[in-house]
């Protein structure tokens, strides 16, 4: 009898919709975006899916990281630093081939700040007007390059320096320019 109203329990419990749903449409874009990435190329490198050998190349990718990639590293602790380290929370699911979707749900249980992490909208530079953006604006497209402005005072001086980089870094954005 007690084992009948245990499992009578246990059912009602597991048919109870639970509290946690599953990641809404474009939450959490950073850790899935990102994770899935690092997923694929583990997938082209042929990497032992084992959680050692999984978190070695966790904390490869997050050196190379920049920007909102970076910072979502540093939450959970695969840079040098952070102060919590919940990188096992990544590898190990990863190791028995749980979906990177479920993989960040958890981790939005441990750290809420993972699911706020957005990118940052990008300019389309084959129409933008980049005497209308900010410099703010325009000092992040550099700083997406990888390049600075040293010596740059006023907004022409780096509208002239991004012109001068686009052909490098925006190939096909700079031929649009030009057919303008």
């Amino acid at each position: 009898m007690i084992y009948l109203s245990g499992l009578s329990v246990a059912l009602a419990l597991a048919l109870v919709p639970s509290c946690t749903e599953a990641l809404k449409d474009g939450e959490c874009e950073v850790c899935v975006g990102f994770l899935q990435r690092f997923h694929q190329t583990l997938q082209d490198n042929d990497v032992q899916f084992s959680s050692d050998s999984i978190e070695k190349a966790l904390l490869k990718s997050c050196k190379e990281a920049k920007g909102k990639e970076n910072r979502f590293c540093y939450y959970i602790g695969a840079t040098s630093d952070a102060a919590t380290k919940i990188i096992n929370e990544v590898s190990k699911p990863m190791s028995y081939h749980v979906p990177v979707e479920k993989i960040c749900e958890k981790l939005k249980k441990k750290d809420s700040q993972i699911c706020e992490l957005k990118y940052d909208k990008q300019v389309d530079l084959s129409s933008v007007d980049l005497k209308k953006l900010k410099v703010k604006d325009l000092k992040k497209i550099l700083e997406e390059w990888g390049e600075s402005c040293k010596g740059c005072v006023e907004k022409s001086d780096f509208i002239r320096k991004i012109n001068e980089l686009m052909p490098r870094y925006a190939p096909s954005a700079a031929r649009a320019r030009t057919d303008l």
